[in-house]
Formats: structure tokens, sequence, C-alpha cells
């Protein structure tokens, strides 16, 4: 097969903004590796092979291995030319050129200069934990099946603690904080009871502004703990104070967390007809 041959692109006039989703299983996580088959990289092919150029691809937030999404965003500035192509173009081309783990949910048009990442005012996660005898059948890749009962309203005391500014230093991988601010703002944390295909689990959310290297699973690790009652929620205030990861909880398994939303002010953002 020719290799593709990129043309010279016109000035750049304008973003567009993708909605993306995506199974994580088969993914070395979104961002690029040599040797690695990512979610960024499977993106871009699909996007240059449609544009015939190279692009600046920029992500709402990057995942890890295994971790899912169904509301990750991407940004690349394109020409006049390139703005002209529908929003229904666009999804029947995304939709053949895409592994069957990707998907496009949505095309959007953006002012030039916009940052799927610099112009997001929050992020929301949720993961979710599946308790019992009986491990899932049917949401077991997006699930983890912890097995033993969990007191809920005692990780809900626990997560509480982490609202607002704070150091998340415990919770990042420590390679990760190394010379980096750590300080995040947590803005909400919830849980709920589902029901998804006959299966039941708990749905821990979480959003904030931002979140470190492997945060979210971190916290989820640390809650586990004092759901399981080996830990007390005041627990988590030493945990916060220590700017440890040594202080916190075991990182939860990527299986159980999804990359559900992003917000960005409104009006950001123009549905491409």
């Amino acid at each position: 097969m020719a290799d593709t041959v990129f043309c010279e692109p016109d000035p750049l006039d304008g973003t567009l903004v993708f909605k993306i989703a995506y199974d994580g299983a088969a993914f070395s996580g979104f961002a690029e590796q040599p040797g690695q088959r990512t979610v960024a990289g499977e993106v871009r092919r699909a996007l240059e092979t449609f544009l015939r150029r190279e692009i600046d691809l920029t992500c709402a937030g990057r995942t890890d291995a295994g971790v899912h999404a169904v509301a990750q965003y991407v940004s690349l500035p394109v020409t006049a030319g390139e703005l002209e192509v529908t929003g229904r173009r666009w999804m029947r081309a995304l939709a053949a050129l895409l592994p069957r783990d990707i998907a496009a949910k949505g095309v959007f048009h953006a002012a030039p200069g916009f940052s799927a990442r610099f112009d997001a005012r929050s992020r929301t996660y949720t993961y979710r934990i599946a308790t019992g005898d009986a491990p899932p059948l049917l949401t077991r890749h997006v699930t983890w099946w912890h097995r033993f009962d969990l007191d809920v309203d005692a990780m809900e005391d626990a997560a509480r603690r982490m609202l607002g500014e704070r150091d998340f230093k415990s919770f990042c991988k420590t390679s990760s904080a190394e010379g980096r601010p750590t300080c995040r703002n947590v803005m909400e944390v919830s849980f709920a009871r589902e029901r998804n295909l006959g299966e039941e689990s708990i749905a821990f959310t979480i959003r904030g502004n931002a979140f470190l290297h492997s945060m979210v699973r971190t916290i989820v690790g640390t809650l586990v703990e004092v759901g399981s009652h080996r830990r007390d929620p005041a627990w988590v205030d030493d945990v916060l104070a220590a700017c440890d990861r040594a202080a916190a909880g075991p990182t939860a398994p990527a299986c159980g967390l999804c990359f559900m939303d992003v917000e960005y002010d409104e009006g950001a953002l123009t549905p491409l007809l």
C-alpha cells in the first residue's frame, strides 16, 4: 500500500472539537507511545487520513491504560475549507476510519486558539464497583468486582474530606509528582446505586478542575479501605496531610474507571451540522 501523501495546509482559521468514546481495555492509555496501541494514535491516524495532512491534536485529559471514556474531547486547528465539511460527513467518515473500540459521538466548531485541554473548566469521572458473591458478567469490563460489602456511608464521609483546593500528592503516581504542582480542586463527589443490564454496582462520581496521574483510581482504592472498615474516614485527613503516595490506599483497577464529561464555557462549542 502506498504511503499517505500529506498536502501543504492552508492557514489555520478555526478549531474543530470531537467528542469521542472508547473502550480502553485494548489500549495502552490515551497518550501516544512508541510501539503501543493508544487512543490518540488511532484518532490521529483517522483524522490525518481524512484531512490528508498532519495534525496537532489536543485532548481534554489523558487516561491510563484500560480506562474507558464516554465523553473525551479532542481539538485540532483547521482551515476555512475544512470548516465547511458537514458534521454528518465527519461522523460517517470517522465511523469508517476509527477502530470498533473508538466512536465519535459529536463534532463541534470552536474559536481559533480553543484548546480541549486548557479551556476545560472541569472534568468528571465515574468509578463503578460491584460487590457480592457473584461477579458481574455483562458489565465485567467496566466494573471492579470487589466481592465484599462496602460501607457507602463511611466512604461518603471520607470522600467529602477531599472537597476543595488541596494538595493531592498522596494520590498521585510518585514518578509523575516529582517537580510538578500537585494541588487540584475537587468540586463534587457523590455515590449512587446503579443497575445496568440487570447487574448492580456502586458508582462513585468525582468532578474536579483537573486530575493527577492515577489520582481517581488511588482515591477509589483509599475509599475502599474505609468502606471495608480497615480504616476510619478521618484517616483521609492524615493521607492528604502526608503528601506521600505511601500514605494512601492501593490503586484501584483501571477497568472500573470511565471518563464521563468535560465542562466548557457556555457557547464555546457549536455543534457542526
